[in-house]
């Protein structure tokens, strides 16, 4: 049996900065603390809590003071920072590029949209990190919509200026975009300048699900290995489910079942921009122990 890992999954650039800034910092001092799970890999997150990084939240930021605390790559909003300051804590801030991007250009396109009596919606997950620090930048004051049936509270009429969790799907964020067009046609609003589309999605994210699509054809078998917090890792394996109907979504080896081999020639093994190597390595030796 041909067992492939997919050259493409795995760690995305900003996940990679915030790894190596942790463990950078924990060679020096043996501690560390990050402000929610640094990744969404419950395996990678129990990596690095080995090497002294504990895990706090928003609430537990409050209360402490003359430390170091390490920002991942979703971001975080303006409150944080103010906290940080006045809690005299050292940031460690390993916000990812692209988010920072996001959150510059909403903020920008609020100031635009406030001067014309408009709308900001933000497609993405409710309560996922990213989010809460996009929509951190504007006081909350936007639509955050997560499906099509989410689009029943706005107002058609109105300038809508749109964004997009960096994350998400282009095709759902298409989708939606058509919706919208579409009502705003129902109710006799065509103009393309009060309807404005950001394109917010990342490059490398939204790359991986069309190779992703390629590399599940070529495979009887595909071993989709992601942590079950990642809105990313989900949206990946249903593209690889959609393509080959003998996809398995898995987080570590003890959930792996030995009858999805039997009358297989060729496993691939793919993952989330939030799933590290090691892991689809020990998969991979675990399947071949099987074989």
């Amino acid at each position: 049996m041909n067992i492939e890992i997919d050259k493409y999954s795995g760690f995305c650039f900003g996940v990679v900065y915030a790894i190596e800034m942790a463990e950078e910092e924990l060679k020096k001092s043996n501690s560390l603390y990050c402000l929610g799970d640094i990744v969404h890999n419950n395996k990678e997150v129990e990596r690095l809590n080995d090497l002294g990084l504990k895990i706090i939240n928003h609430e537990d930021l409050k209360n402490y003071k003359d430390c170091k605390v390490l920002i991942r790559a979703h971001g975080e909003p303006p409150e944080t920072y103010k906290i940080a300051m006045e809690n005299n804590i050292q940031l460690l801030d390993a916000s990812c590029p692209v988010v920072l991007k996001l959150q510059n250009q909403i903020k920008e396109g609020y100031k635009t949209v406030s001067d014309i009596d408009g709308q900001i919606v933000v497609y993405g997950k409710k309560g996922h990190a990213e989010i809460i620090g996009l929509l951190g930048q504007i006081g909350g004051d936007a639509f955050l919509v997560s499906s099509i049936e989410d689009l029943d509270q706005l107002n058609f009429s109105k300038p809508i200026f749109m964004y997009s969790q960096t994350t998400k799907s282009p095709k759902a964020y298409s989708e939606i975009k058509d919706e919208i067009e579409r009502r705003r046609k129902e109710h006799g609003i065509d103009d393309p300048l009060q309807f404005v589309v950001n394109d917010t999605l990342c490059r490398q994210v939204s790359g991986r699900e069309p190779q992703l699509k390629k590399f599940s054809e070529k495979h009887d078998v595909i071993i989709f290995v992601s942590g079950k917090k990642s809105s990313n890792g989900k949206m990946l394996y249903e593209s690889c489910k959609n393509e080959n109907p003998n996809s398995y979504f898995i987080s570590d080896i003890d959930e792996i079942k030995k009858e999805w081999f039997y009358s297989a020639q060729s496993v691939g093994i793919c993952g989330a921009t939030s799933t590290p190597l090691w892991l689809m390595e020990n998969v991979s030796a675990f399947i071949s122990e099987l074989n």
